[in-house]
Formats: C-alpha cells, sequence, structure tokens
C-alpha cells in the first residue's frame, strides 16, 4: 500500500543528505538537517497528543523551521488549517472558529494577532517545538487515506469561511511529487526550478504545492525576506517564484523605468486571477520567456498550465480530465462556450460543515468550477468570464455579497452592488456601484475605511459610480453586466 503523505517528502529530504536544500538568512540547511528539524516537531506533537484528527491552525512564516512545522503536522495526521499573513483579526477568528481549532503552531512573537484572534485551546511556540532531543529514526507517517489533511479556505471575506476538505488520499495522489506522471507544462517547469523563491506562508496551498514541485526537481527553496520585487530575485539569484497578475504588471512597469539584473531568472509562475493577453505579451517583451501562467482553485489543485510557447491569453493543454457543459450538462463542441467542469487526481471532497454548499460543486465525481470557458481544435483552454460574483484581489477569491451588505449600511446608501474590475496592481479590484440615500452623497473614503475595518483593504471599493437605480435581467435580478457596460 502507497504510504500517505507526506511520506513522499520525508523521502525527498533523507535522499538529500547533505545537500542544501533550503536557503534563509545566510544560512543552508540540508535534506538531513530538515529532516531533524521535521523529527523534532513531530515527536512533540504527539507528546502534546495530537494525532489524526487533531485540528491544527498554522501561523508561520517561511523559514526552514516553519516547513518542518508544516511537513510535522501532516506527518502526525493532523487536519490542518493554514493562516495567511493579512487577515484582520475578524477574518482570522472566523476562520479558527469555523474549522474548530483547538491548538495552533505558531513561529510569530506572541503568537497569534489579537485576543478574538486566538484559537479556544493551546499555542504552541515553535521555538519550543524544535527543542525536542531528536531519536533520529524516521517519523512515522499517521495520516490514514480517508481522513481529513487540510481545510482550506476559499475566502476570508464571508462571516463564515468557506472551508474547502482535502482527504489525505487526495494529497498523496497530487502531482508534485510523482515526476514520472508530471505533464510536459510541469515537467518544463521543473527543469527551471533551481533556486525557488519562497514568501508570505509555506502554509499556503500555492506555496506549499511549487515548493514540494522544487524539491522532487532536486532544487532548493530560498526564502525571501522581505519579499521585494525584483529585489528579491536578484538578491538570491532566483531561477523562479509564484507571483500574482498585479505583482506582475508592477514588476513590468518598474523594469521599464529601472532594468535590473534578472539573468538567472527562468520561471514566473502566474496563479490566482485572468491573464490578459496584452499583458503576457508586455512582460514577455521585458522579461523574456519566463512566464508559465497556472489556472487551477482550491477545490481542485492544478487544472492546466500554459507554457511561456503557448499562445497570450491561453492556458495550454488540460493534462486533467475537461468538459466544458451548456446549461443542460451536455458537452459542448470545441469553439463553443460554456461552463467547464473538471476531475483532478488531488480534488477535494466536500465544505467543511457545509453539505449543502458541497452539494452544488461536486457533482458526480466532477468539480464544477463555475467558470466559463471554451477549447480550442488543438486542445488549448481558453477562460471567458466566471458565472459566481467573485472578485479576485491578489491570487484571494473574495465574495462581492459580504461587500454589498456592508456598503448598503451606511446611512449615505440605500443600495449598493459590488463588481470586478481589471486593476494593474492587484489583478482585479471592487467597483462599487451605489443608490445614494436621497439628500446624501457618500464618500468614496469613507465606504473603504468602512469595508476595511470590517472585511480587510482588499475588499474595500477602489472606484465609486451613483446611479439612480440598478438595471435588472428579464429575471427581475440585477443585472450587472449592464452596470459595468454603462448601457
Amino acid at each position: 500500500m502507497t504510504e500517505q503523505f507526506p511520506g513522499a517528502v520525508l523521502d525527498l529530504l533523507d535522499a538529500a543528505g547533505d545537500r542544501t536544500v533550503f536557503e534563509h538568512d545566510g544560512r543552508e540547511v540540508s535534506g538531513r538537517q530538515l529532516l531533524g528539524m521535521t523529527r523534532r516537531v513531530a515527536a512533540a506533537l504527539r507528546r502534546h497528543g495530537l494525532g489524526p484528527g487533531h485540528p491544527v491552525a498554522l501561523l508561520l512564516g517561511v523559514g526552514p523551521e516553519a516547513f518542518a512545522a508544516v511537513i510535522a503536522a501532516y506527518t502526525v495526521g493532523a487536519r490542518v488549517v493554514g493562516v495567511r499573513p493579512g487577515m484582520t483579526d475578524h477574518q482570522q477568528a472566523a476562520l479558527l472558529r469555523d474549522a474548530e481549532v483547538t491548538v495552533a503552531i505558531t513561529d510569530r512573537a506572541g503568537g497569534p494577532d489579537g485576543a478574538d484572534a486566538r484559537p479556544t485551546g493551546v499555542v504552541l511556540q515553535l521555538d519550543e517545538l524544535l527543542a525536542t532531543p531528536d531519536d533520529g529514526t524516521r517519523p512515522r507517517v499517521s495520516g490514514r487515506p480517508q481522513d481529513v489533511a487540510r481545510l482550506i479556505h476559499t475566502s476570508g471575506s464571508t462571516g463564515v469561511p468557506k472551508a474547502c476538505v482535502q482527504t489525505y488520499a487526495a494529497m498523496t495522489a497530487a502531482w508534485a511529487l510523482r515526476p514520472e506522471d508530471w505533464p510536459p507544462a510541469v515537467r518544463e517547469l521543473a527543469g527551471r526550478l533551481d533556486r525557488f523563491l519562497v514568501f508570505g506562508t509555506l502554509a499556503s496551498q500555492v506555496m506549499l504545492e511549487y515548493g514540494l514541485l522544487a524539491l522532487a526537481a532536486g532544487g532548493v527553496l530560498v526564502a525571501a525576506d522581505p519579499p521585494d520585487l525584483p529585489g528579491a530575485l536578484v538578491r538570491h539569484r532566483a531561477t523562479a517564484s509564484v507571483i500574482t497578475v498585479g505583482r506582475l504588471n508592477r514588476l513590468v512597469t518598474g523594469l521599464r523605468s529601472a532594468p535590473a539584473d534578472l539573468g538567472t531568472l527562468r520561471a514566473l509562475m502566474v496563479s490566482g486571477s485572468p491573464l490578459e493577453p496584452g499583458r503576457a505579451r508586455a512582460a514577455a517583451e521585458v522579461l523574456g520567456p519566463v512566464v508559465f501562467h497556472g489556472y487551477g482553485q482550491t477545490e481542485t489543485g492544478m487544472i492546466s498550465m500554459a507554457t511561456p510557447a503557448d499562445p497570450p491569453g491561453s492556458l495550454g493543454v488540460p493534462p486533467v480530465d475537461l468538459e466544458v457543459w451548456d446549461p443542460s450538462g451536455r458537452p459542448v463542441p470545441a469553439g463553443t462556450e460554456g461552463e467547464i467542469f473538471v476531475r483532478t487526481p488531488s480534488q477535494g471532497s466536500g465544505y467543511w460543515g457545509q453539505s449543502g454548499l458541497g452539494d452544488e460543486v461536486f457533482v458526480d465525481g466532477w468539480v464544477r468550477t463555475r467558470d466559463l470557458g471554451s477549447l480550442d481544435a488543438q486542445g488549448r483552454l481558453w477562460l471567458s468570464g466566471r458565472t459566481r460574483d467573485v472578485v479576485i484581489v491578489d491570487a484571494n477569491v473574495y465574495y462581492t455579497g459580504p461587500v454589498e451588505r456592508l456598503l448598503a449600511r451606511h446611512p449615505a446608501v440605500t443600495e449598493a452592488y459590488v463588481v470586478a474590475v481589471p486593476d494593474d496592481a492587484t489583478g482585479e479590484a471592487v467597483h462599487a456601484f451605489v443608490v445614494p440615500t436621497a439628500g446624501r452623497v457618500p464618500a468614496l473614503d469613507e465606504l473603504r475605511a468602512l469595508v476595511t475595518a470590517r472585511l480587510g483593504e482588499a475588499c474595500a471599493p477602489t472606484r465609486l459610480t451613483l446611479i439612480d437605480e440598478v438595471p435588472l435581467t428579464a429575471a427581475g435580478k440585477p443585472d450587472k453586466r449592464r452596470l459595468t457596460s454603462g448601457s
């Protein structure tokens, strides 16, 4: 029987031996040393009574100790919840409450920010866990196939965050640690990951996935602190990193006015939101053939990936089961737009505590992406829109409903409608269309402050348009397409 995740990661570290696999703050950490850190943290977690099914929140950065803590949590079979930096206390508290977290591991001084954001239970400091004696044996992998390995939160903007469930079986089936099954685009990318720049938190889905791919390809993880661009790429002689559409736009603009030596750079993986063809061409002109455009979702993992050789705007040939369906649920011919349904090896199995919502997305073994697109005659995937009402800011998905409800509570607002608009800095941003209260004129700054305080700055409108009334569809629902088209 195949050993469950993260058994293959432990094998990679063991095989690396004295080879450097991680660089951080002037330190070079070998596979042997990183495996030792993982052993110590796993032993400490077991001494605290943690094992299969125990909920553990990870509030961690990107150093080698953080990586060891992430892998150790999976080694003992815990139900892992990664907490990304930058969340408001309200968002973090909702996330921890929703996931029923009783234990948190942190490398942040003082632990979780804000009293309201602390889990109900124990906060474990990573440096104390690392003080556990190392017995030198290979850690025992305790996760069972059917156990929940992690809850991945798709949005921090709702009152109760939506957490996608991924089992240990799904994580074991993921493509990153199986070189023999890498599709052509991933194989090409893997060959460029000699020095992969990591930032933010290694507990995140995207950073961990590409980090494991880099290790499987024989590369080194290089922690960026601070993660400024292009400075971090230059300082660390990075060959690859992950980037959002907004950061890519800022990088290209900055390099036009202040060129930097990016001679080592071979791959930037753009993820999180669509990359407009003109922006892709501009990036290629400035950076060369280094941009890979990944398409995936929290619920599915990677769906498809465009290499620098693919036409700008396309997402390459999907290596997974993918069909484009019409509204009646029937596949449509090549070149015809429809809703995209997929099946991937590592897809989720529902939403934590929200079975009804899962029934709408996980359909007879397929995942309903709620994205619109088409396949061309060569099998390449092209996206054309979304069926769901969201804004994707810096690769994070935010539902518009909570923003609209909050804006409508402002005394100068009678009705509020929110749409996504392209934004050079963040990929997409919030545009609010507001029906003002009689005799009042709402100010953008006031509305931004209201939303920022409750939902975070990413959800705050960057543009405001005052309207007399909202246009309606034939079914009597708000017609947001007509709002954005001005008709």
